[in-house]
């Protein structure tokens, strides 16, 4: 049966659609603009979005598995509901959701709360689901480099817990396989939470100390006011985001955002390779400065 891919074109996305073309699925991805998605051949690009209803309908046609993402916007949870309802309406049996790791708990923080939500919704629905929870994106970090590279700080304000920041082709690759798992059984599977994070569990001191070490030269941590985190992110996004984005970062310095045993040694086995380090997309990163 075909898969379908929501958020096929974003960074967790296109990697899901690259990890299924390689074990042979036949993919169908929901894309907003067909002329700019710019995937690889052989996938069946649909044009709609997470609240256009026709679109939805049309996509979701013939369709057995689905992998749900919804991104982070004003809007999320009706998306989220809409998608799970469509799903439903059009014999969809099998789902792998992307939520978020420690979602019951930052009740607090919009986004968490939506997919705890979303959570709640796919298990009184009766759907098959793998409910995948990653960590903090490592190339979040992205959005930060300058401020590492050009002033020697690490602004993050991580706190003291630890946060096991996981690389998006990691969530990826677990995401194809679950996809696969899910879509290739004979009959429905129990709901099943698959925790996705790093391979080390990193305060703000240990991220700075990381970039001193690869870049040569002293980075320091910024501290764990968040106060001007929030401020710079609303030079560039919506102040309602840079404020939620305040809000994580709180609980990151309050909780962290730590693994539960085992967490490692499941993924390290389900992918058959060891997971992907901070260290190594510093040194990455700063190799290409």
């Amino acid at each position: 049966m075909t898969i379908l891919v929501t958020g096929a074109t974003g960074r967790v996305g296109r990697h899901v659609v690259s990890q299924l073309l390689k074990r042979d699925a036949t993919v169908r991805a929901l894309v907003r603009d067909p002329s700019k998605a710019a995937l690889p051949a052989g996938v069946d690009v649909v044009q709609g979005d997470m609240l256009d209803i026709d679109a939805l309908r049309s996509a979701f046609t013939g369709i057995r598995t689905l992998f749900l993402l919804n991104a982070v916007s004003g809007d999320e949870f009706t998306q989220a509901l809409i998608a799970l309802n469509i799903a439903r309406e059009s014999g969809v049996e099998r789902v792998v959701y992307l939520s978020v790791i420690h979602s019951e708990h930052f009740v607090n923080v919009p986004h968490f709360a939506v997919k705890s939500g979303a959570e709640r919704m796919i298990a009184q629905m009766g759907f098959s689901a793998t409910i995948l929870r990653p960590a903090y994106f490592i190339d979040n970090e992205l959005m930060i480099k300058d401020v590492i590279l050009n002033h020697g700080v690490y602004p993050m304000p991580i706190g003291g817990k630890g946060v096991a920041m996981v690389d998006a082709r990691d969530i990826a690759e677990v995401a194809a396989i679950e996809l696969i798992r899910r879509d290739t059984a004979p009959g429905k599977l129990p709901i099943e939470t698959i925790n996705l994070v790093g391979p080390d569990t990193l305060t703000g001191s240990d991220l700075a100390g990381i970039w001193s070490q690869v870049l040569g030269r002293p980075v320091v941590y910024g501290g764990d006011d968040p106060t001007a985190f929030e401020q710079n992110l609303a030079t560039f996004m919506p102040k309602w985001m840079a404020y939620e984005m305040r809000l994580m970062a709180e609980r990151y310095v309050s909780d962290g955002m730590v693994p539960e045993a085992g967490d490692v040694e499941r993924l390290t086995r389900l992918l058959g390779r060891p997971l992907h380090s901070y260290r190594a997309f510093a040194a990455g990163l700063a190799a290409s400065a």
